[in-house]
């Protein structure tokens, strides 16, 4: 992409690398540099906290808000009682509304953390698609909206082929979610003024649905725009560690072993992670990114500070690095290590090494602590583990156990 873009905003996206595609870049920049531009991104609420995978368009969201801009939180009280099938292998669990509730509120206190919230004209706002969503008349809304859906091009889109390519069941209640998500779009431009949707490149189907059902109902230039899907050096989804996703709620992952996710990035995302997730300037996210060596640590260390300061704020974040210098520098036990607390009727007969390292979360199953353990991987308050078929005691848990597995995982272990 050759466009060299003239407002604040896009040259953001363009420069630090979260721009994957936009339905016209030349009138959206344009349209930026004209005024104030609300902009939404939607979340279903299918979790009672976002993760590591949603922080992307997070960030895309604040630095909207920091160039001068509107960010919208569209919370999906409505759709999440649909289901989003885009590249899902099978139906979403549906949930009660209940449980939507108590997961918005959850995924409230994130979004508090990265946006200013309020009336002003660059306050950002949040939105349920419930409040249109759950009072629709069935038969009013397939005249007006259903006609503008061809069913030809909604089977085109990839979300929807590669379900039917696999020849796995599409529900017509699944079918109906990008006619929903795209009336969000006419709703929300019809209310509110917003001109953009943005989202994951694998929502470019729905975006574009949107942005066409507002342009022949209510004669509107909307726009569209993606960003990547994330994946790291080696291959895996952003968002997975070996203990599954990475919650940006602190009350479902501590901030040290948030902290601890950012410090064990690959040397080779080092730049690229600082670009997408902090606010450190350009120059400074390459000349970090460009280093070799043990220097590259130092840099992760940075990269982490700065990830978690935007999330749980700079006492958290040095409270983690203290922690993290303590266990490795000086091999003593930090008090933020994620613990695991064992009753004295779990140990009255001892409990074997396999077992704690799989309680501990720092093997998946009783094969992969033996195999840890085979390869000198396993350690005891720093003394490697030879033996798989150890077992401990009430005695040996007087104090507590510190557990590594490889260089940079750890974990106590307590008799409660």
């Amino acid at each position: 992409m050759t466009y060299h873009p003239k407002s604040d905003f896009m040259r953001v996206m363009m420069t630090r690398g979260f721009l994957a595609d936009c339905t016209d870049y030349q009138a959206l920049d344009e349209a930026f540099l004209n005024g104030v531009v609300p902009a939404y991104i939607g979340y279903d609420a299918t979790a009672a906290s976002l993760h590591v995978g949603h922080l992307l368009n997070i960030m895309v969201l604040r630095w909207l808000q920091k160039c001068g801009h509107k960010p919208i939180t569209l919370m999906g009280g409505g759709t999440t009682k649909v289901g989003d099938p885009s590249f899902r292998a099978e139906e979403r669990p549906l949930l009660t509304p209940e449980k939507i509730d108590e997961n918005i509120a959850g995924m409230q206190q994130v979004f508090a953390r990265y946006l200013s919230y309020g009336d002003g004209p660059t306050d950002a706002i949040m939105l349920n698609n419930a409040e249109w969503l759950d009072h629709l008349n069935y038969l009013e809304f397939l005249r007006d909206i259903g006609r503008h859906f061809s069913v030809n091009r909604m089977l085109s889109f990839d979300s929807v082929k590669s379900r039917l390519d696999r020849e796995q069941s599409l529900s017509f209640l699944e079918f109906n979610y990008m006619i929903l998500q795209a009336y969000d779009f006419l709703e929300i431009n019809r209310r509110y003024g917003c001109l953009l949707q943005m989202g994951g490149s694998d929502q470019w189907g729905n975006i574009v649905n949107g942005v066409d059902l507002t342009r022949r109902v209510v004669d509107h230039e909307v726009y569209g725009l993606t960003t990547p899907l994330l994946t790291t050096s080696d291959g895996r989804k952003m968002g997975k560690s070996a203990n599954g996703a990475v919650w940006l709620n602190g009350a479902m992952l501590s901030p040290y072993e948030f902290w601890q996710f950012w410090r064990n990035s690959t040397d080779a995302d080092v730049g690229r992670f600082l670009k997408l997730f902090t606010e450190l300037p350009l120059e400074e996210c390459e000349r970090l990114g460009a280093l070799q060596g043990a220097e590259i640590n130092a840099a992760k260390v940075i990269l982490a500070n700065e990830v978690t300061t935007l999330l749980h704020g700079v006492e958290a974040a040095q409270a983690a690095e203290a922690t993290a210098r303590e266990v490795f520098e000086m091999g003593g036990i930090g008090d933020d290590l994620p613990t695991v607390s064992l009753s004295p009727e779990e140990i009255s007969e001892g409990i074997g090494i396999v077992q704690l390292f799989v309680r501990a979360g720092l093997s998946a199953s009783g094969k992969d602590a033996k195999r840890l353990i085979s390869e000198g991987g396993a350690r005891v308050n720093d003394d490697i583990v030879t033996d798989s078929g150890r077992r401990f005691g009430a005695g040996d848990l007087a104090e507590p156990l510190k557990l590594t597995a490889g260089k940079k995982r750890h974990a106590l272990v307590t008799l409660g």
